[in-house]
């Protein structure tokens, strides 16, 4: 699980590892059913221990992990502004990409559709490159066909960033 994944999701409000947990497999749908729970509670620990996160102990005095209501510490503030700025692609996690958009309208964190255009300009600058590239191939060259299969993904991509905005997009009224 990607450490910043689960702080995003911590951004709006303190929670309890049983309570993140829920806010992802909603977030992921039928992707969130495979998630192990044990490794959400290893990512929080790791998170406390890089100071990221604070966690308080529930009122009976367990000291159970689903009794730890973790929160972030204004360095894991800084993180999650910093990550929701990041431009992912290359190496696109479609998933996560989904999460910081769910995370940073829920939190107030950013606007989804801030985010997406940010992507998509760099989608589109990479697109370019890739294209002026392969149009400086000889045909039917190594090269040339991954170039391709980059030009092809990225228009992928870039179709995925428009349903994304679309879903963003608040209705107009009176439409």
């Amino acid at each position: 699980m990607q450490q910043e994944v689960v702080l995003a999701m911590l951004a709006k409000e303190p929670s309890h590892g049983y309570q993140l947990r829920a806010r992802l497999r909603d977030a992921l749908g039928p992707l969130g059913d495979a998630m192990n729970a044990g490794q959400v509670y290893v990512t929080l620990a790791r998170l406390e221990r890089a100071g990221l996160l604070a966690v308080e102990r529930s009122e009976d005095g367990a000291d159970r992990s689903d009794r730890k209501v973790y929160a972030l510490t204004p360095k894991g503030q800084r993180r999650v502004a910093e990550w929701i700025a990041e431009v992912a692609w290359p190496r696109p996690d479609l998933a996560e990409f989904h999460l910081k958009l769910i995370a940073a309208a829920a939190a107030g964190l950013a606007d989804p559709l801030t985010i997406v255009d940010t992507q998509r300009r760099e989608l589109l600058r990479r697109l370019r490159d890739a294209q002026r590239a392969a149009m400086a191939e000889p045909d039917h060259s190594d090269a040339a066909l991954l170039l391709e299969g980059i030009v092809l993904r990225l228009q992928a991509d870039l179709r995925w960033l428009e349903a994304c905005e679309k879903n963003w997009t608040p209705p107009r009224s009176g439409s």
